[in-house]
């Protein structure tokens, strides 16, 4: 089966990840402005435009999370449940959000979202519209398809090379993580199959010993899981579990030294090839 572009990047953990529900927010306020229409980000703990009775572009108030996100790493919690958002499309191509809104949403004050929101733009996933917020970005299919060739292009060959000569205890110890990915999927839940997936892909080209590839590897990989814009839904279960149990199968002919088996599941599994 072929590893498909629109696999499921980085689920949310903690409150964060539960609680979001991603309100869609045209038009929305990123800024707050001062005396004479100056613009400035508004601080931690400080209230928000409308509590001093500023404009606010006409938000609606977002209702409050069930649970509260911990002030203790709040901003890589948020990243997380962005990131989740992302891959499961609660986060729509071409919708722009502001940090103030989300904060609300989150129970947090706007900076460490704006701050997440800065990390994804980095990432390639949403743009900075000014004093508005951040549009997720539109992909098509052919991007996508772009993106997967060159993690075919950068992972398969380091598979190959890995199997001849990486011992079977080494991929053995590898197990857990493949059988993770089986459960994750099994869940149906893209997000939660996505951190499996990257978690497992992740260790894998670690015994390469090359720490750039691992950075670079997984940062290819987590722009194929977000999903083509217009895309009428993400993958589905079953998709995700053949996926996952291609995991399973790539250990088992690695632990048997079994290279021509090795060779076509690779194939399969990055380009969809045996």
């Amino acid at each position: 089966m072929k590893h498909s572009a629109q696999g499921a990047a980085g689920t949310g953990t903690g409150a964060a990840a539960e609680a979001v529900r991603i309100p869609v927010q045209p038009g929305a306020a990123d800024v707050d402005r001062g005396q004479g229409g100056r613009v400035r980000a508004r601080g931690a703990g400080e209230p928000d435009g409308a509590a001093r009775g500023e404009h606010t572009h006409g938000e609606p108030p977002a209702p409050r999370p069930r649970g509260l996100v911990r002030r203790s790493s709040v901003r890589g919690q948020i990243l997380d449940a962005l990131r989740s958002a992302l891959v499961t499309g609660e986060l729509r191509p071409g919708e722009v959000y502001s940090a103030p809104v989300l904060g609300e949403r989150f129970g947090v004050s706007a900076t460490p979202v704006r701050e997440a929101m800065q990390q994804l733009a980095l990432e390639g996933a949403v743009e900075v519209v000014p004093n508005r917020g951040f549009r997720v970005v539109e992909r098509g299919d052919r991007e996508l398809a772009e993106l997967a060739e060159v993690r075919a292009l950068i992972e398969a060959p380091v598979w190959l090379r890995l199997g001849r000569t990486v011992p079977a205890e080494r991929w053995a110890e590898l197990r857990p993580l493949a059988e993770a990915t089986v459960r994750a999927a099994s869940s149906g839940c893209p997000a939660t199959y996505a951190e499996a997936d990257r978690a497992f892909h992740r260790a894998v080209l670690a015994l390469a010993g090359n720490e750039q590839l691992v950075r670079i590897a997984g940062d290819v990989q987590r722009r194929t899981q977000w999903p083509p814009a217009g895309s009428p839904s993400v993958r589905g279960r079953a998709d995700l579990v053949a996926d996952a149990h291609q995991h399973t199968a790539l250990l088992d002919a690695l632990i048997a030294g079994d290279p021509d088996v090795v060779r076509a599941l690779v194939g399969e599994h990055f380009t969809g090839t045996a």
